[in-house]
């Protein structure tokens, strides 16, 4: 094989350079020394790549395909070579970002395009967590990284953690909803009264002010915000959704913010690491995130 590396090389060069001549300077080798491995692999498989009858050597039709197929081979191998350096210094094979679906993902593309155009040795892979469920990807193994995680961090060792900031939740409905109509602040009871709309887990043990707030309450379960607005905006339902999700709704009439008696609707969001199999991709994450200005706006940064 080795010897066909040669040989796709010096192809390549010849191609480039226009002559031996060149070639050899650029590959720093005797124009006799690339003539000599051209013609060897000429000889042990009975091809003809080069036409030597002219002033200057020409490709073949056999020459042209092996120098067309060979840039796609030489490709692969130099992409291979940066791989195994990378992975040697310490850059994961693979990444897995598990993002809250709290959490603005559109944010995250322009730092995806950047992390491609340095480090595109490390595949990237998102899965979606909802509210409880993405802490329980990073402690199962299924995330390397958890991004906009609410509830409080795992207490295990060998995770990682810091605070991304506060996400505020707002209770919202659509104007002809009947709790548009009420008086505020609106106690559990007359919401008990009418439909919610809840993602996932929102009435999971994780989140007892939810649950106690929903307790025996008819309520339509959706699998993300996104739907979960839909309705809402509809007038399907009731129920608290991030304040930045709702604004453009709330600025334009869609849908009518209510205040809740006795509710504290601002939750702590955190990104988490697994700092056992942290290598140098994970760090790039977490540093770009923590320090993306589009992304903090979205959250009040806690105060220490």
């Amino acid at each position: 094989m080795k010897p066909l590396l040669d040989v796709l090389i010096i192809l390549d060069a010849l191609e480039k350079e226009g002559s031996f001549a060149a070639a050899s300077a650029k590959l720093y080798k005797t124009p006799s020394a690339l003539s000599y491995t051209v013609h060897k692999l000429e000889s042990d498989l009975n091809i003809q790549l080069l036409d030597r009858s002219g002033h200057r050597a020409t490709f073949t039709r056999t020459g042209k395909l092996l120098l067309e197929k060979g840039r796609e081979v030489l490709h692969s191998v130099r992409e291979l070579e940066q791989q195994a350096i990378k992975l040697n210094e310490g850059w994961e094979n693979e990444l897995i970002i598990g993002v809250d679906d709290t959490f603005p993902f559109s944010l995250l593309a322009p730092l995806i395009e950047t992390f491609y155009q340095r480090h595109s040795v490390t595949r990237l892979k998102f899965i979606n967590g909802v509210l409880g469920s993405s802490w329980d990807a990073l402690i199962r193994g299924r995330a390397d990284i958890v991004v906009g995680a609410l509830r409080d961090p795992p207490p295990q060792s060998g995770f990682a953690f810091e605070a991304l900031g506060e996400l505020e939740q707002v209770f919202v409905v659509a104007p002809h909803h009947p709790l548009a109509q009420e008086n505020e602040p609106l106690s559990r009871r007359t919401i008990k009264r009418f439909r919610a709309i809840v993602v996932g887990d929102n009435v999971s043990p994780e989140y007892p002010a939810f649950r106690q707030l929903l307790e025996d309450q008819d309520a339509i379960t959706v699998f993300d915000f996104k739907t979960k607005l839909e309705l809402q905006i509809s007038g399907l339902g009731c129920g608290f959704v991030p304040r930045y999700m709702a604004q453009r709704f709330l600025d334009s009439g869609a849908l009518t913010e209510k205040k809740v008696a006795s509710f504290s609707a601002v939750d702590p969001v955190w990104i988490g690491w697994n700092e056992q199999t942290a290598g140098l991709a994970s760090a790039w994450w977490r540093q770009a995130i923590l320090a993306n200005s589009a992304i903090a706006a979205v959250y009040q940064k806690q105060r220490v």
